[in-house]
């Protein structure tokens, strides 16, 4: 190596970077006390912005291009050197390569349970998780604010001040939205949008702008899910004791098919509790009845009026309710001998033996005596 060549590499003559990895930030240009040569080519990619810093002061910024380093083009550094002419001399500074592509599928999530008040069910908590994508909008701001002085930057480096602000703020903005617990799986792009318009200012702080936040999943304590499941059952289920009706039905079919004498012993015994059971969970029912809607116990409905059937002529008619009945009695076309039949009953009888019809007659005089 001649002596030309010696003083030609103390000189650094091209600058630039290119990125192999996926979550660099921000690389410092290694100079190793080597001088920036005057008329050095510089190569800025696309997706990259390079700071220069002169004695720990941002100096001046070059967007993608190629550039050759004169005091032409380093204007601020120029200044700060007191270049007030041209000057070809070697010259020092720190060079810095700033990533600005999006860094995407950057995961976030509750590490443990948010409180928070729900208009329906009251306080509860609730876990959350996502991504986002985010990428570097002011290099010198970055710089300044995240980067500092290091010689390397990556993503896992903010990755979670990033996530904490994410969820912390991102839960706040949930909470201010009033959303109903159950709305919002419905409404996730909504509730991004309001979760994004609520930390976006906070990332271009640091020189970042949020370029996406997704939610994936909201979701509650396993204990609150497997409550909801059994109210969401019950909704389905609908008439209580037509279904326990159709599982004794089921039971009773099933024991007829066994060949054990005893199946049909436990199966009447099975029909039998399941009745029971439901006798006494509609006598629970019928003392309050809670309304979701309105969030107070409310009265259920009154109970069906009873109905009879007439056999008038060898015919069924009705079914008619007992008012209609006493108009009838009043018209003549009722009377005590007249045949009757109600649900439950095993045939057809006088109307003067049910209890519910005695009092139609009361007040009626007896059929007059007949003529002398």
């Amino acid at each position: 190596m001649g002596l030309f060549d010696k003083l030609k590499n103390e000189f650094i003559d091209i600058i630039e970077w290119t990125d192999n990895s996926t979550d660099t930030i921000m690389w410092k240009f290694p100079r190793y006390q080597n001088e920036i040569k005057m008329n050095a080519k510089l190569t800025v990619r696309e997706s990259q912005v390079v700071v220069f810093l002169n004695e720990g002061v941002i100096a001046d910024v070059f967007q993608p291009g190629m550039y050759t380093l004169q005091t032409q083009n380093m204007p601020i550094l120029a200044t700060l050197k007191g270049w007030k002419y041209g000057f070809d001399s070697p010259f020092k500074a720190d060079v810095f390569f700033i990533n600005t592509k999006q860094f995407t599928n950057q995961k976030w999530g509750t590490k443990n349970p948010i409180m928070l008040r729900d208009a329906e069910f009251g306080p509860v908590r609730l876990r959350a998780f996502g991504s986002y994508a985010f990428k570097v909008t002011d290099g010198g701001k970055f710089l300044k604010e995240i980067g500092g002085t290091a010689q390397e930057f990556t993503v896992e480096e903010i990755n979670e001040q990033l996530r904490n602000l994410a969820v912390s703020r991102g839960m706040d903005a949930v909470a201010e939205s009033k959303i109903a617990v159950l709305d919002l799986a419905s409404q996730y792009d909504e509730v991004s949008k309001i979760i994004t318009d609520k930390i976006k200012p906070e990332f271009n702080e640091m020189g970042l702008d949020l370029t996406k936040f997704l939610i994936e999943n909201i979701s509650l304590p396993p204990e609150v899910e497997a409550a909801l499941d059994k109210r969401s059952s019950m909704g389905i289920i609908g008439n209580m004791g037509a279904f326990t009706q159709f599982q004794a039905a089921n039971a009773m079919d099933d024991a007829a098919k066994n060949p054990n004498g005893g199946g049909l012993m436990g199966a009447a015994m099975g029909a039998g509790m399941g009745y029971g059971m439901m006798n006494q969970m509609g006598n629970a029912f019928q003392q309050q009845t809670f309304n979701p809607n309105t969030g107070m116990n409310t009265p259920p409905p009154p109970p069906q009026a009873v109905q009879y059937f007439v056999a008038v002529n060898g015919a069924q008619t009705g079914p008619f309710t007992v008012q209609q009945l006493q108009a009838m009695a009043q018209s003549g076309q009722f009377n005590r001998q007249s045949l009757i039949w109600k649900q439950g009953m095993a045939g057809w009888a006088a109307a003067e033996t049910e209890a519910g019809l005695a009092s139609l007659f009361g007040a009626m005089p007896p059929p007059p005596p007949p003529m002398q």
